[in-house]
């Protein structure tokens, strides 16, 4: 077959050179690629064209007035589109206008005809040339297509209605339409669509289905459109209300210039409501602060509640209300930070590595109140710095010893003179971020009297499932306080409340053994009291044998204060000789210290003490550790009273009275003549008798002093015993173990005599006390007194026994 050519001058592509293109097929269609739009039958559409090969496209169609395919683009960033890169449905155009554009972009004015369905493309051609199936619109009846034609026209209309610069002649073209199949294209190709919902719409076939989706389209964009036109209405009239209150103020300020006035305080609101506009409070607070602020408008600046609102302002303004420390927790170098920080405290450390581990897995999560428990002295508030070291966060501590007024954790009234915002609020403002780690100091010091029970007001601030809406008496607002790493410190967990205490996880810390303090002095204690003291390592020194010898014989206590104050001491000491220049270089010996501090202020005085029958060595548990305790019994002629002295507690006269109903109900056992009671009086007394003392755990050592003065029996010197009695002889648990083996430990006491059932707690006991110690579990009180008391032939010094 013959094939006629057309030549027609390639402007796009080469100039100055002419093409040959074969003619079309009959059922074939040049193609035009788009893109981001997509043509509608019955649309006319201004569209620009820069591409080569479709300028050259667009004038061949023109020239021989043969309509094109327009097709979209699957993805518009691709500059020559093979055909996998089109869609295979398209429109079918007429150009209804070409218009030569300048730097090569030119304009096409196109009017959709009809669909089209691509069949395949052809080759040999300079732009994109296929064959095209034609797809004439269904013209369907029926009550469904005419109730939806309805409804979509009136949906349309409505959203023209909300367009703030509709064109009215869009109005009536809509009205006029009635062929279902355009109205749908005509309200699809106006509506503001994505190209992807465009050709979805292109693409369906059936009048229907495309009506109902259209339908769809058009509703929602008409509920968008809705509240938009409300978003724009609020936005006004607040814009409005804002541009009257400037106009205002500006004409009042001119006023004031003109009459000579200062406007300070125009100045001091205008930075006020800078302030609150740039803080962007939770919406209760920015409503209170703007309330607030109108009352300071309106006030005189010599009014007396002037410098009260001023002073409430600045509390909310510079309150933590968004700020957030970005939380990083390590496990690995939170473990590290302990290991630095403190030496020993194992158990401890395992439980706050296991709290941080919580944490970083469960950010969201309610994490409990920890509360470290322990004697003075033992590192709780520094344990508190390192875990805020650990996780990035702020650091502060607000001490509670002391506080008896509610409103010192909730605030003051506002309309009190001098009011201020509670302990919880000043904290969150002195760590300037709302996610601090927050030190109640001091929880077992709690007062409480006419102005209120602190402690009750702390129950709201503990409680994770409470303290999201903290609300103090100051600021009346609520503060969200969930964000708030609470850490409680105290010496006595029974002193606590008890629903205070069953909010907080209580993490005991008990007393440091000698070997531990050598390690505590050496590590941390002698550095610090160095360099307070201006001296380097080079010139001051001091042996492990010194530091022993100070911590045997110039303290007792369970943590390391006194030990830092005498190391301190010693520090100073050489201080002053470097000052003079008497010395270069210090080294402290075992044999200096009682030079440079004085006589010991402790000594191991059991066995002086238990020299004669009737004295026995107790162990006592006190907030600051454990003590020995001596008891002390006595007998002379009388008529069989019980005298008890030295500021014993109800509870310990109880145990001195069950410890003698004991031993007189068991006279003949222990081999004495029962009568002896109803002729003598007997007198136990405590030493330290300023000190008040009580508790059932000195009941086996009553027995046993009491048992040592009957028989004539001395107690050994090197024995100390804990536990309470009944009246069957029974030996029953007490508390402080730990506390009292170490005590007992200082005081040269190497066998203890324990309750059986307390067997549970040795494994608290630290390794080197038990390796040191024996033990004996008494289950009856007769075994104590078995162990304890020496032989009637012998005398603690080996010879006869005084008694």
């Amino acid at each position: 077959m013959e094939v006629a050519m057309q030549t027609i001058e390639n402007e796009g592509v080469e100039p100055s050179r002419s093409l040959v293109i074969p003619r079309l097929p009959d059922d074939a269609m040049i193609v035009l690629p788009i893109r981001n739009m997509v043509l509608f039958p019955n649309m006319l559409v201004p569209v620009g064209i820069g591409r080569s090969k479709s300028i050259l496209a667009a004038r061949q169609a023109v020239q021989n007035e043969q309509p094109m395919g327009v097709i979209t683009q699957r993805d518009a960033s691709i500059e020559d589109p093979g055909p996998d890169d089109l869609h295979a449905v398209g429109t079918v155009a007429n150009v209804m206008r070409f218009v030569n554009g300048r730097e090569g972009h030119h304009h096409l004015v196109l009017q959709g005809e009809e669909r089209l369905r691509v069949v395949e493309y052809l080759e040999g051609y300079p732009f994109p040339v296929a064959r095209v199936e034609r797809l004439p619109e269904q013209q369907p009846a029926g009550q469904a297509v005419d109730a939806r034609m309805i409804a979509l026209r009136d949906k349309a209309l409505e959203a023209l209605e909300l367009l703030p610069q509709a064109p009215q002649e869009l109005t009536g073209a809509l009205s006029n339409i009635k062929e279902p199949g355009v109205l749908a294209d005509t309200v699809a190709g106006h509506l503001d669509l994505g190209s992807e919902d465009r050709q979805e719409l292109l693409e369906i076939l059936d009048i229907e289905t495309r009506l109902e989706r259209v339908l769809t389209l058009v509703d929602y964009r008409v509920e968008v459109l809705k509240l938009s036109q409300k978003i724009s209405e609020r936005t006004h009239e607040t814009m409005s209300e804002r541009q009257r209150e400037a106009l205002l103020r500006e004409q009042l300020r001119s006023i004031q210039e003109e009459l000579g006035e200062s406007d300070d305080k125009g100045e001091e609101i205008r930075e006020l409501e800078q302030r609150i506009d740039a803080l962007q409070m939770p919406e209760a607070v920015d409503e209170q602060a703007r309330k607030e602020l109108k009352r300071l408008e309106r006030m005189p600046e010599g009014a007396g509640e002037y410098s009260m609102v001023r002073t409430y302002l600045d509390w909310l303004l510079e309150l933590p209300w968004t700020v957030t420390r970005p939380e990083d927790i390590d496990i690995a170098r939170a473990r590290e930070i302990l290991d630095a920080d403190h030496y020993g405290l194992e158990p401890v450390k395992r439980r706050i590595l296991e709290h941080l581990a919580v944490r970083k897995l469960n950010p969201e999560g309610r994490s409990p109140i920890l509360c470290l428990v322990g004697p003075p002295g033992v590192g709780k508030t520094s344990l508190g710095q390192s875990i805020a070291r650990a996780t990035g966060r702020d650091f502060v501590r607000s001490s509670l010893g002391g506080v008896h007024d509610e409103a010192e954790i909730r605030g003051h009234r506002r309309t009190y003179l001098g009011a201020l915002p509670g302990k919880v609020v000043q904290s969150l403002h002195k760590a300037g971020s709302r996610n601090p780690v927050l030190m109640l100091d001091e929880m077992d010091k709690l007062g409480g009297g006419i102005q209120g029970d602190p402690s009750a007001a702390l129950l709201e601030v503990l409680d994770p499932a409470q303290n999201g809406t903290f609300q103090d008496n100051y600021l009346g607002v609520p503060f969200d306080l969930t964000g708030v790493l609470f850490i409680a410190t105290a010496n006595v967990p029974d002193s606590i409340p008890g629903p205070l205490r069953d909010r907080m996880e209580m993490i005991e810390i008990p007393g440091y053994t000698q070997e531990e303090k050598v390690e505590i002095a050496r590590r941390y204690l002698l550095d610090r009291q160095r360099d307070s003291a201006g001296l380097s390592a080079e010139q001051f020194e001091v042996s492990d044998g010194a530091i022993e010898r100070v911590i045997a014989e110039y303290t007792r206590e369970a943590g390391c204060r006194q030990l830092e104050r005498e190391l301190g001491g010693i520090a100073r000491h050489f201080a002053v000789q470097f000052a003079e220049g008497t010395v270069t270089q210090a080294y402290v010996e075992a044999g200096d210290v009682d030079t440079i501090l004085g006589a010991p202020k402790f000594e191991s005085e059991t066995a002086m003490r238990t020299s004669v029958p009737g004295v026995a060595t107790g162990l006592a548990w006190t907030p600051v550790g454990g003590d020995i305790l001596f008891i002390e019994a006595n007998r002379y002629a009388g008529s069989g009273r019980l005298m008890l002295t030295g500021q014993q507690g109800d509870v310990m006269k109880e145990s001195a009275q069950t410890a003698l109903s004991l031993i007189k109900a068991r006279a003949g056992q222990i081999g004495i003549d029962p009568n002896t009671f109803s002729s003598d009086d007997i007198h136990v007394h405590l030493p330290a008798g300023a000190i008040p003392k009580d508790g059932p755990s000195a009941g086996v050592a009553m027995y046993n002093a009491l048992v040592s003065l009957v028989t004539g029996r001395c107690i050994r010197e090197d024995v100390a015993m804990t536990g309470e009695i009944t009246l069957r002889g029974l030996v029953l648990p007490v508390g402080g173990i730990k506390e009292k083996v170490l005590a007992a430990r200082r005081a040269g006491i190497h066998t203890v005599l324990l309750p059986a059932r307390n067997r549970k707690d040795y494994e608290d006991i630290p390794e080197s006390a038990r390796q040191d110690m024996t033990f004996h579990w008494i289950e009856h009180v007769e075994e104590s007194t078995a162990i304890a008391l020496r032989d009637a032939a012998q005398a603690p010094d080996g010879g006869a026994d005084s008694g």
